[in-house]
Parts: structure tokens; sequence; C-alpha cells
């Protein structure tokens, strides 16, 4: 049989249809039980940014804060709402990327409390955005309510209003909870939604039952989201039990029959996490785990970004970049296991990374493959989703540097107390073991190179404590020196371990080498028979020149400089697809880089 994506996605197709049964809202019997994983990422509050990820997150709020987002453009006059056809959507992301980026900058936003003043003249006498509809529902305007609860839940955990208390219950009251009872009858027959619609903006695009369907699928799934954070700060037992049929109801889907949008599909995958970290009912995360793995297989780019439906490589979206950064961070936690963080560490260098343009928005890329192998910009910026989910993006980013916590079993002892550092990122940070503080700041010059410094500034700290420090399967020889002595180390769930005191003054250095490879690609169904990829450390290597080449034999990879190396005798030019706001990244500009390579051998 020959060999097409085609061919390759219908036997992927079968399996999934063998593996992926469908599950009613029976799954919730599970009863609670909590994993020997508990660790969590310390406030933003003991967080102080440096580097490429500062430079980064305050160039994004700058962007959040020029005109398109003044709060006369997000609470226009109806007819002119940038979100007519999704109503809180622009609104919500707009609150929830200003609230998230002031705590983790520490830098009080100049538009987020008039947006929030301005929000009761445009509900309508229900107490929502948008039409009050009697005899239909459309999901845009659910998935919409789904940002503006994230965005008025994050301001509220923040600022303790209670007027912005009673916008969250007046929605979950009288928009989220008369849908109960309709999700379990949400339209997953593929033979029921319109596929090979829709643009960057989705549309309403049929009308099915009660339900008027978008052409972004399963956008359904991102009211969730909004549905479990605010039961996650107001416990009603009537929404939990909304919580648990649309979550039913996602596992039934065939995600990939009806073509599901990717966002929307790893939203809903979050909101399912959190409810994990509410609940503790294991089946919760095993069910994620195969999602997480369906979309890694089936809707993964070249360089870590998205299809933005399942089977349909046409664009990506930095907002789904955003939600599969999130959650395999999250998988990481809740888990142990290191090849989700690992994931982690190629989204954000590869896919938020490139992303990101230089007015610090974000914009929309092609989806490579094997006869079209070169990374090229399909919008510059997609504002009015995208550039907004990257201030949650980068928020995180920030939060996810550090990360305290017991671990029941595995690396170190029994019930002991350990700071965990998963990321590499120069930056400043307070940590607290019994009440008692110590301040941390961190050098570091990865993803080029392998070396991190971490400077003890003050300690009232006198125990030992273990320090784990991320050792990534492509990191070599791992040293650890505490005040320039060598230190004995383990290794094993993808951390290096140790113990030590916090004295003040004290000085850790972790170095380790990596090296220049070639390798499958991130899904080799995609990339074709022949073609490999170039990578260094976390980071995607390519080619960045109009004419793409291919190679007879397996190249030898050398590094040149910094930053470059250098592909087989013909000496092919490499960089990295990482880059901090450069310009040339740019549709208008042509900007193309070879990321796939055909190599005959």
């Amino acid at each position: 049989m020959k060999y097409t994506y085609k061919t390759e996605m219908t036997l992927i197709r079968r399996f999934v249809k063998v593996t992926c049964l469908a599950m009613g809202s029976a799954y919730f019997t599970a009863s609670a039980q909590t994993g020997d994983w508990r660790i969590a990422p310390i406030p933003y509050r003991d967080i102080r940014m440096g580097g490429e990820l500062e430079v980064r997150a305050l160039k994004n709020y700058d962007r959040l804060e020029t005109d398109i987002y003044t709060p006369e453009k997000v609470f226009p006059v109806k007819h002119e709402a940038v979100s007519a056809d999704w109503p809180g959507d622009y609104e919500g992301r707009i609150i929830l990327g200003l609230a998230l980026q002031a705590q983790a900058t520490h830098r009080e936003p100049r538009y987020l409390s008039e947006l929030i003043r301005m929000i009761p003249a445009h509900l309508n006498a229900k107490g929502y955005l948008g039409p009050v509809r009697e005899d239909s529902i459309s999901e845009q305007q659910l998935s919409g309510h789904g940002w503006f609860l994230r965005g008025l839940c994050e301001y509220y955990q923040w600022k303790k209003d209670p007027a912005v208390k009673k916008y969250i219950q007046d929605i979950i009251q009288h928009l989220a909870l008369p849908t109960l009872g309709y999700h379990a009858s949400y339209p997953i027959d593929p033979a029921a939604r319109k596929q090979d619609v829709g643009a960057a903006s989705g549309t309403i695009q049929s009308h099915s039952g009660t339900w008027l369907l978008s052409s972004d699928v399963g956008c359904d799934l991102i009211f969730l989201d909004g549905c479990v954070q605010a039961y996650e700060l107001f416990p009603y037992e009537p929404l939990k039990k909304l919580i648990d049929e649309i979550t039913g109801r996602f596992f039934q889907m065939d995600l990939v029959a009806i073509r599901a949008q990717t966002h929307a599909t790893l939203t809903g995958l979050r909101a399912v996490v959190r409810y994990y970290g509410i609940t503790h009912q294991p089946l919760l995360l095993r069910e994620v785990e195969k999602r997480y793995k369906l979309y890694r297989t089936l809707a993964m780019t070249g360089n870590y970004e998205n299809y933005n439906w399942f089977e349909r490589p046409e664009w990506t979206e930095p907002c789904a970049i955003v939600d599969s950064y999130m959650l395999a961070t999250q998988l990481w936690q809740y888990t142990g296991d290191p090849a989700y963080l690992e994931d982690a560490h190629h989204i954000y260098y590869n896919a938020l990374s490139h992303t990101e343009r230089s007015n610090g928005g974000f914009g929309l890329d092609n989806c490579p493959r094997d006869a079209h192998a070169s990374l090229k910009v399909i919008a510059d910026e997609a504002y009015w989703c995208c550039t907004m989910r990257g201030g949650e993006g980068m928020a995180a980013a920030i939060r996810y540097n550090y990360f305290e916590g017991d671990r029941s079993s595995g690396v170190g002892s029994p019930g002991g107390k350990f700071l965990w550092i998963p990321f590499f990122n120069s930056s400043e940070a307070d940590i607290f073991f019994q009440h008692k503080k110590a301040v941390i700041s961190q050098e570091s010059q990865y993803p080029f190179e392998g070396k991190i410094t971490l400077v003890v500034k003050s300690s009232e700290i006198s125990e030992p404590i273990g320090v784990r420090l991320f050792a990534p399967s492509w990191v070599r020889d791992p040293i650890v020196q505490v005040n320039g002595k060598r230190i004995q180390i383990s290794r094993a769930h993808g951390f290096v371990g140790f113990t030590t005191k916090l004295s003040p003054g004290a000085r850790i250095s972790y170095t380790f080498d990596m090296v220049a490879r070639v390798q499958e690609p991130v899904n080799p169904a995609h990339a074709g028979v022949g073609y490999y990829s170039f990578a260094y450390g976390p980071l995607i290597l390519g080619y960045e020149n109009k004419q793409e080449v291919s190679f007879d034999s397996m190249p030898v990879l050398t590094r040149v400089s910094e930053r470059e190396w250098k592909a087989g005798s013909e000496g092919v030019e490499l960089t990295p697809v990482y880059h901090l706001l450069d310009p040339k990244v740019s549709k208008d500009l042509g900007y193309s880089k070879q990321i796939l390579f055909r190599i005959v051998h």
C-alpha cells in the first residue's frame, strides 16, 4: 500500500475508535482518591521575573494596553462589538490576560478597573452578555462566557471584589444552569456538524435541535473551563451536576471524527484537570492523558504548534498553543511523568515563542508537512483572541518556574519537602518552608547553554531542604556544585536531586551538556517517510531560505556559534525556530524556515 498522509490518518483513526470508547455520566461513580504527587507552583507574589521571559511578558502586556483594548473598544455600542457573535469572548479574554499579567509582572494595569466598572451597563436583564435566548442555545455565547467567567474568577481571586462575585453567580444562575440537561444531547455525530468550514474567527454554521453550532467544533468545552473555575471558588451542587454532564459528553466525543477544534479540546482538558484538582477522581486524570496523547499524535506540528482542527492541517493558533503548554505542565504536576514537562519545554521554545510577534501580539503559522516542509506566517496577529490568550500564557510561564511540595514516593525520602525547578529563567523567588523565608536568585543561560546558577540572597531556613532541578532526556553529564564543591546527586523522574542548606550567600551551580541531533519529527505521520528534524536541547533548528534542501546521507550537525549550526558537508546553516520578538518573522516580509528535512540513506 502506498504511504500517504491520508492513509496514515485512516489507520490511526481506526486505532482511536477502538481505544477511545464512549463514556457517559456513569463515569463519575469512581471514589475520590488522592495521588502521591503533591506539588504546586509558588504564588505570583513570590516571583520576580528577569531575562528574556520578562521582556517577552512585558511586551505582550504593553500590547494588551494599546488602543484596541481600551474600555470603549472592549465595550462599544452593541452592534459594533468585536465579539458580537461571541458575547463575552473579547471582554473575557482581555480581563483574563490583564488580571494575570498584572499579578505575574507586578505592574498595575491601566484599564482593568475601568473594564470591570463598565460591566453592569452591558449586561442583559438576566445578568450576562448578548441576547436572552428562550428557545435555543448558542455554543458561541456559552464559549464566550467561558472566557468571561475565567476573567472574572481570576479578578475576584486577586481583588476579592464582591460586585464581581455577583456577576459570576448571576452568569451561573441565569445562563449556565438553564442549560442543565441539554449538554447530554450536545451534537457529536459527525453528520450533525458541518466540516471543512470556518475561518480564523468561528461563525455559527448550523442548527441542530436546541443547539446553534459553531465552526469552532466543540467550543462548548470552553464554557466548561469557566464553569469549573467558578465551582472551585463557589461550590454549588447544581453547578457540579452541569460540570459532570458536560464532561461526560466530552468523553463521548470522537474528536477525530467530528474534527473538533483543538483549542476547544485543549481548553476542555485543562478544565477537567482543574476539576481533578478539586475532586481527586483518578479516572478524570487518566481520560485527560488519553486525549492529550491523541492530540499530540494527530494534531501537533513539527515545531509543537497545533492543527486548528483535528485532521485539518490548515493553520495554527496560539490560543491552543497556550492551552497545550499549560496542560502539559499541569499533567507533569499531577502525574510526575517527565515526558509532559519535556513537551512543555518544546512548546514554549518552539511554538509559543515563535508565534509571539515583534509587537507583543500573537499570530498564526502554517502546518509544515513533507511537501511543504517550511514554517511560514499565515497571519501576523490574531488580536481578537490569541494576543489576549498570550497574556495567560506569559503569566503561566512565569508562575511555572518554581514549584514546592511533598511527594510520598519516588525522588527523595517519603514525605519530604522539596523545591522543584522545572524551567530555567533568570529570576528571583521567595521560598517558604515552615513559615521561614529564603530569597533565591537564578541566572540562566538555558536553552543555549546548560548553565544555571542559584544564589541564596537571604535565608531564615536552617533545616536542609531537597532541591530538584529538571534534567530532560537531552541533558548529558549533569553536575551540581555548592559553593564551588561538587556534590553527589541522584537522577530520577526527569530530575537531578540533592539536599542542601539554604545558607545566606550559598551558591549552587548546575551545569550540563547538550548536543545537536538528527531525530524523528514530532509526529512522523505528518512528516512522511524519510523526513527528519534537527534539534539542540529543546530547540528545533531550521534552514531559513526560499529553496528547501534535502540530504543524501545522515548529516553531522556542527555548532559554529551560540545560535548557529551547520548541517552536513554542504554546510547548510541552521538557526533555532525560537526567537525573541524578531520583526522578520512576518507574513509581509515572506518569512520561511525549513524545519523538516528529507534524508535519503
